[in-house]
């Protein structure tokens, strides 16, 4: 029972570490990623459809991403997405491929990135750190139902901080990463 309340908190503190790690991929750094255009629909017959549902993102060169657009009747209203992404973006269209420059970032760009790259950390640790307090809430309740001693309470509750140490360790890991990654000329 200790053993999956343990499993269980491990893997949703994991899929936390991958959440993080999407919300890093979308924190422009000076080089040119796929992955930075991900957050970017495209209005497709009416629908938002996902730019890489529509297009073929590849990076061009460390400052040029390229798009390959299937239908090239979509390729004004990808322009248009990117453009009025939030992601501070301007393509040009060159026959049938976009071509996506990236702007060199700037000092101040970089510190607000490094912000941002900050509090998506935190809420990270504070996801995981609900993530400990849940299974701690299920090992009080089964010393409550009388199904574990307290010794084995406090066996798990170690264990489970024990896990949480090292998600919160891995968390600051890749913000450490991130931030070194941000703060590269």
């Amino acid at each position: 029972m200790i053993n999956e309340i343990k499993q269980d908190a491990q893997q949703r503190m994991s899929k936390t570490l991958e959440s993080l790690d999407h919300a890093f991929a979308k924190i422009r750094t000076g080089r040119a990623h796929p992955s930075i255009l991900d957050s970017v629909m495209v209005s497709y017959y009416g629908a938002d459809t996902p730019l890489r549902q529509v297009a073929n993102v590849v990076a061009e060169d460390s400052r040029t991403l390229a798009l390959s657009v299937f239908d090239k009747s979509l390729i004004q209203a990808v322009e248009k997405a990117i453009m009025t992404s939030d992601l501070g973006l301007n393509p040009a269209t060159a026959g049938t491929t976009i071509r996506v420059p990236m702007p060199a970032l700037t000092e101040e760009t970089r510190k607000g990135y490094t912000k941002q790259a900050r509090a998506e950390a935190e809420q990270a640790r504070v996801a995981v750190r609900n993530i400990r307090r849940d299974a701690l809430a299920q090992l009080k309740e089964l010393v409550k139902e009388k199904q574990i001693s307290e010794d084995e309470e406090r066996r798990g509750q170690d264990d489970v901080q024990k896990i949480t140490d090292k998600f919160i360790a891995q968390v600051d890991k890749a913000l450490e990463a991130k931030e070194a990654d941000l703060m590269a000329v």
